[in-house]
């Protein structure tokens, strides 16, 4: 349950209304005049307790949830309305995106101590003697001054205090300095600089706020080699991957993110055009960091150093990467013909061989084109692996041949192609000189262990019958819909799309009656709206944690592997299901209208028919759209009414 439904289940929309609104009880539900225009004659303002919401039937003809309604009567925009209902109703607002003023004002404050330091450092190297050598060695690597500029790239000096004095000379308290990771602070409380005598890299956030730096030696002896900023509030070096911030674009557009291991290596790359680098910053590749890349792309190339420290470091990434990237579940039928579930990675995770001795950086100053065909030739991961493992090993081993079997056939198993799956398995039988059918069976009881953790999982998130409501269906679809396209934005160009040639109406905010669903939705046209960002990153950077839209589409009776062409099916089959689960909720306030319990009739009987053949008519399309090969091509149609044998009936 997410922060929105909980307010909406400990608060009474009647009792909310009936505070501003006077609400007469009409059967089930209560009518009123509408407060949001001029209207003495007839109560058309109408409140519907069961599914919680809300319709005015006169001029202004609007409607939606409790959140919706204090929006509008009050003037808020939904993260104020979320914080007054929340406090309305004893609902804690844990705030995961968001923080309180005073931690976001010390964020902001960090940020620009920083920024501070940045600057300082920079004027170092480009203004002293000794600032110099660092520069010198820049260019020596290769890098130009443009580069160097566009980098932040700066110079830490070989002095205890030279940056405290900077920064106290800027009325910048020493307790600021410490927590921004510039300081180390000794036993008897005094401080020193962190940094000395290092070429300073700044390290940004995906968005580009400065979060802390890294600094590398100039003097050979000197260590460690590499020193970056403490973990602080805004410095976490597992949750950050040097360039990011400057590689987004590229990784999107080309969709693939290479990952090498050094700064030096990202800076070179973008350099010479390859900007889809990035760096773990010398570190093991943890979730939080593939998590970072998968937002932006699925394909990822690992190009770390070819040593047996970067081959360990590889090997770990790569069972890193099973772990953080999604999972398809697919339905497969055994020989006996019973049901099993297989899970497939929703990736394509390659390495590179890079040449004895060379760093990214170093190969592509020599020859661009040399880390093209590298990139190119990258291999899939099952097969590095394979390659890996048997390297230096005794093949005629029998006891190796089963510890390579048992590493690589998981990989294998998680390539999502059937084919490619088989493909694989015969290459490793070939590799380690054994019959395919005998690693077939060596990996049977491995198989079962995984299908029923599997077929456990996956009876989670078979839903059960939804909800008799249908404002709570809608909320659901609502929220899967919102989910998908809050991650790629444009695929609401592809959406309206597919729904024009289904002969229905592209999606707007009237398909969209919760109103934190129409927040988000609102977020998504913004964001095609405007030119200056990624829609992607548009949307990343603005949305709230309160935007909590499931992922699992409910309203799928079972969920197959989740490919782009079902993901879009998915998202057709929502949106049609939203208007039928709308279409009947009209058919209940129009016979609310027709029912003696209405003391004036907002409508004429001649009104009301033509209003059920418009209903009639988009019933008609809506179940023609549902068989579709764009939805799905399902045969099995929810009908929870029939507006027709209803209309028979009325007549």
């Amino acid at each position: 349950m997410t922060v929105v439904d909980d307010i909406k289940d400990r608060l009474d929309i009647v009792e909310i209304v009936g505070q501003t609104v006077k609400l007469r009880r009409t059967g089930k539900n209560y009518i009123g005049f509408c407060p949001f225009h001029s209207n003495t004659r007839t109560p058309a303002f109408v409140v519907f307790p069961e599914t919680q919401t809300w319709r005015c039937f006169g001029q202004c003809n609007e409607g939606g949830d409790l959140f919706g309604y204090m929006m509008k009567r009050e003037g808020w925009d939904f993260n104020e309305a979320l914080r007054q209902l929340a406090d309305r109703a004893g609902v804690t607002l844990v705030q995961h995106s968001t923080e309180s003023a005073a931690d976001e004002q010390t964020r902001q404050d960090l940020s620009a101590v920083l920024e501070e330091a940045a600057g300082f450092f920079r004027q170092q190297m480009l203004t002293t003697p000794a600032g110099k050598r660092a520069l010198d060695y820049l260019h020596k690597r290769g890098l130009t001054d443009e580069t160097i500029k566009v980098w932040g790239l700066g110079y830490a000096p070989d002095s205890w205090t030279a940056l405290l004095d900077h920064l106290r000379l800027k009325s910048i308290q020493p307790a600021l300095m410490v927590a921004a990771g510039l300081m180390t602070e000794r036993d008897d409380g005094s401080i020193y600089d962190r940094f000395r005598n290092r070429l300073m890299f700044p390290i940004r956030g995906p968005y580009g706020q400065l979060t802390g730096f890294g600094g590398r030696v100039l003097d050979p002896d000197d260590v460690p080699k590499y020193l970056n900023s403490p973990a602080t509030d805004l410095f976490d070096k597992g949750r950050l991957l040097y360039g990011l911030d400057m590689a987004r674009k590229s990784i999107r557009s080309l969709n693939q993110a290479v990952i090498v291991e050094g700064y030096m290596d990202v800076i070179g790359l973008h350099q010479a055009g390859f900007s889809n680098a990035v760096s773990p910053m010398g570190t093991a590749l943890t979730e939080d960091q593939f998590r970072l890349i998968k937002r932006l792309t699925r394909n990822v190339v690992l190009a770390l150093d070819p040593d047996a420290a970067g081959q360990n470091a590889t090997l770990k990434g790569l069972e890193t990467a099973r772990k953080a990237m999604d999972q398809e579940s697919e339905i497969r039928f055994d020989s006996r013909g019973l049901m099993r579930f297989e899970q497939h990675l929703n990736a394509d995770i390659r390495v590179t061989a890079l040449p004895d001795q060379k760093d990214p950086d170093e190969i592509v100053l020599e020859d661009p084109d040399a880390w093209k065909q590298i990139i190119a030739k990258a291999k899939p991961v099952v097969i590095h692996v394979m390659e890996t493992l048997a390297a230096d090993q005794d093949l005629r081993d029998a006891k190796v041949k089963r510890d390579i079997a048992a590493q690589v056939m998981p990989l294998i198993d998680d390539v999502a192609d059937s084919v490619e799956r088989e493909a694989y398995r015969q290459q490793l039988a070939t590799f380690l000189r054994v019959d395919e059918r005998s690693l077939k069976s060596s990996r049977t009881e491995l198989a079962h262990t995984r299908r029923k953790k599997l077929e456990g999982d996956q009876a989670e998130v078979i839903p059960a019958s939804m909800l008799s409501k249908p404002s709570q269906k809608n909320q659901k679809l609502e929220r899967y819909l919102l989910h998908d396209l809050l991650l790629d934005p444009d695929g609401l160009f592809r959406l309206d799309k597919t729904l024009c040639n289904l002969g229905l109406d592209p999606i707007t905010e009237t398909d969209f009656q919760s109103a934190d669903t129409l927040a988000g939705f609102r977020l998504i046209s913004e964001s095609l709206r405007q030119t200056d960002y990624a829609s992607a990153d548009y949307v990343e950077a603005r949305m709230t944690s309160a935007l909590e839209f499931e992922e699992n589409p409910n309203f799928v009776e079972v969920q197959y592997a989740i490919t782009k062409e079902k993901r879009d099916q998915h998202q057709v089959r929502a949106v049609v299901r939203m208007r039928l689960n709308r279409l009947e909720d009209r058919l209940e306030e129009i016979k609310f209208l027709q029912s003696d319990e209405l003391d004036s009739k907002t409508y004429t009987d001649e009104e009301v028919q033509i209003l059920y053949l418009e209903l009639l008519q988009n019933r008609r399309l809506l179940d023609k759209a549902l068989l579709a090969p764009e939805a799905g091509g399902s045969t099995r149609v929810r009908r929870t009414s029939s507006i027709k044998s209803k209309s028979r009936d009325k007549a």
